[in-house]
Parts: structure tokens; sequence; C-alpha cells
């Protein structure tokens, strides 16, 4: 039995290795396993869906709708995106003839296992009334609002995949389409085309869609490898030359614009954080912010000390005050930013409240009394959220509310 979809196609260890690097360079992926974001291991999922459903269609096999049902159980428990391309599935399924295997038991079994998989993540959504739903209708609010779906089909050649790889999985889809040769994998098309119209009929960012490019840039790989080994002699060579050469320039390109290796504050740095989003400008003086934190900590009288919290605005500003907070023996460390809510602001009420990532106006309306006390800086001068935005930091007292009131007020999602 064949060890993988390449030689399922046809396709020997040179077609694998050149579709590894071409998913290497994909930007979204580049820049994902950079910061370890969530999406870094939805491509995994992704990416197992669309194995075990090559597997299925070649072997016909109905047992691989178990490795399907696992994938996806997976990929919900990282990233409810997975559920657009589990849509995808069914509409493929359906104007297939994989709707044979509606008449399967492992399919129903498959689902089943996905189910399993992501109950702990249900349950804990039905305790806590769906507070996904609230956070994703709020971020995707936000998201339309900024202008970030604009952006989608573009960022479908320079963002999801690289724009050096555009022939690679273009010919992967017409193949997986069209081809005669690849018919019984037609359903693996129509995977693709769905995902792709339900982001974008929902107004989607544009790198939700990335996973989805992997199984489409394998097909291109081997089809290009397989063409080459046909023409044999010279022409092979110049074949394999050519494709490595636009491979190795993309992979060039990206690791340049997503790797956070250009120096800072020079015009290759500006161009790379405008592509990135400013978010490696977010990865610049979090420590730098916990000592003038720790500073104003320990400008505070003794006897506060014990009812004393710190407040912030973000999960980032949050996450990195945590992280550095033992070194510099800051105290409880709290935030109304998404899931941190829900760690509450400690058994006794705080008195005492250094706030970071607010505007002062917004601070005074929880505090009748907030002293400024600082000014966030780093010591790259580069210029970020903390230091461009909210950059006050203030000594806050005597509540407005009880705590018990005052903190259902502060949830926000970011």
């Amino acid at each position: 039995m064949p060890r993988s979809w390449h030689a399922i196609w046809g396709g020997k260890r040179n077609a694998q290795i050149l579709t590894a690097f071409a998913v290497f360079i994909v930007p979204l992926s580049l820049f994902g396993g950079t910061v370890i974001m969530y999406f870094a291991f939805d491509y995994l999922w992704w990416v197992l869906v669309a194995f075990f459903m090559v597997r299925l269609l070649a072997t016909d096999d109905p047992r691989y709708w178990l490795g399907i049902g696992a994938g996806i159980g997976l990929g919900m428990m990282t990233k409810y995106t997975m559920g657009f391309f589990v849509a995808a599935l069914v509409v493929a399924v359906l104007v297939t003839p994989a709707r044979k295997y509606l008449k399967s038991k492992w399919l129903y079994l498959g689902a089943a296992l996905a189910l399993l998989i992501f109950l702990p993540n249900l349950i804990w959504q039905y305790q806590h009334d769906f507070i996904a739903f609230d956070y994703l209708s709020a971020i995707h609010a936000r998201d339309v609002d900024w202008g970030r779906a604009d952006s989608f089909l573009p960022e479908q050649i320079y963002l999801t995949t690289n724009p050096l790889s555009l022939p690679l999985w273009t010919v992967g889809l017409g193949l997986c389409l069209f081809s005669a040769s690849m018919k019984r994998f037609r359903t693996l098309g129509w995977m693709f085309l769905v995902t792709f119209v339900l982001f974008l009929l929902n107004k989607g960012r544009g790198y939700y869609t990335g996973p989805a490019y992997v199984m489409l840039l394998a097909a291109g790989c081997v089809s290009f490898i397989n063409w080459f080994e046909r023409l044999g002699g010279k022409k092979r060579q110049i074949g394999y030359g050519l494709l490595w050469t636009t491979q190795a320039l993309g992979s060039l390109i990206g690791v340049i614009l997503m790797k956070p290796i250009a120096p800072i504050n020079t015009p290759l740095w500006d161009f790379a954080i405008g592509i990135t989003d400013d978010l490696f400008t977010e990865m610049v003086g979090w420590r730098d912010m916990t000592k003038q934190v720790a500073e104003i900590y320990q400008s505070i009288p003794e006897s506060e000390k014990p009812n004393t919290v710190i407040l912030a605005g973000n999960y980032g500003e949050a996450g990195a005050l945590d992280l550095y907070g033992d070194e510099y023996g800051l105290p409880r460390i709290i935030s109304g930013g998404n899931s941190y809510w829900y760690r509450g602001y400690g058994d006794t009420e705080p008195e005492t409240v250094i706030v970071v990532g607010f505007e002062s106006d917004y601070a005074k309306r929880f505090f009748k009394s907030c002293q400024y006390s600082g000014t966030v800086k780093n010591s790259y001068n580069v210029k970020n959220e903390e230091t461009t935005w909210h950059t006050g930091l203030y000594v806050c007292r005597e509540p407005r509310q009880p705590w018990s009131v005052m903190w259902q007020e502060m949830q926000w999602f970011q």
C-alpha cells in the first residue's frame, strides 16, 4: 500500500521534497511558525484531513474516515475555521462519486470520533453560554470595520501561498477538477473551491484559506516533476533548474519579509512590518515595559502592596507581564481581554491598581483616583501599540463600583 499521497499520485521522493519546500516558503507558514500562532497548528490538522481523504479515494478503504474524523476533531479544538473545511467536505462528497460513502458505517464512526474529540470544548462552551460565538462575532465585526477582509483575494497570491509557487497550486487545482487521470480525486478540488467561496462570501481574513492550498501544491509538484521526468535529458535538467530557482528565490523573499531578521527601524524593517500587519513590532519591548511597571510597583507603599494588582489592557501586555513578572517580583496580573477575564481579579477586591494599556479617560471610568506614573518606552525606539497609542502608566485607587459589578464591564474581545 502506498505510504504518501505523492506515491498515490505517481510522485517520487523529489516531488515530496519539492512539496515540503513549497509549503515551507509560504509567507503564512513562515510567519505562523515564527510567532507560534494557532494557525501554525491549524495547518497540521487540515493537511491530515486532506491526507486521509486522498488515501480514502485511492484505496476505497472506508476505514480512513476514522483518520478524517480525528483530523477534524483536533482541528476544531485548535481553530473553528475547520468548520468551513468540514462544510466543504460535505458538499464535495455530495456532488462527487464519493457520496457512495454515505452508506458506509465508517463515515459515521469518523463523524462520531470527531465529535468525541471535540466534546470537551463543546461542553465548556455550553457551560459558558457559548461565549465563542460572542467572541467570534466581535472579532469578525472588528475585522470587517477595519477593512481586514478587503484584501482577501490578493492575499491568496502573496500570503496564503508564495507568489513564485503560483504555477504549482493552480496546476494542482486544475488537475483535481478537470484531469481524467485524477478523476477519483475530484472531491479534493471541490473541497478547496467550496472552502474558498465560503470564506469569501462571509468576509473572512485572507489567511483562513492557507492550509487548503497544501493538497493543491502537492498535486502540482507531482505533475511538474513527472512532466520533467518524461522530457528527459537536458530539458529535464533545465526544467528542474527553473523550478528550484523560482522556489529558492521565493524562499529568500519569504524569509526576509516574514522572519524578524531585518535590522530594526530600517526601510526593509518598515516594509516587512507593513506586510505582517505590525505584529513584529508587538514583539519588541515587553521586558522594558515589565521593568517600568516593576519600578512603579516598588514605589507603592508597603502597606498597599498586599492588595495591589496590575490591570493590563490586552492579552499581549498581560502575557508579557505574566512571563517576566516573577523575575521582577510583580503582583497578580489581571485583564479583561479574552480568556484572561475568566481568571478573575482574585479572591479579595484589589484596592490599588497599576493600569497598563489604558487611555486615562477609560481608566478614570472605573477609578476615582488615577495618578500618571510614566510612559511606556522600549530601548529600540520601535513604534508599536504600547508606545504610540495607550502609552500612559497609572496607579489607580478608589474603585467607583464593587469589583463584582465592575468586572462585568471589563470583559472585552481582542
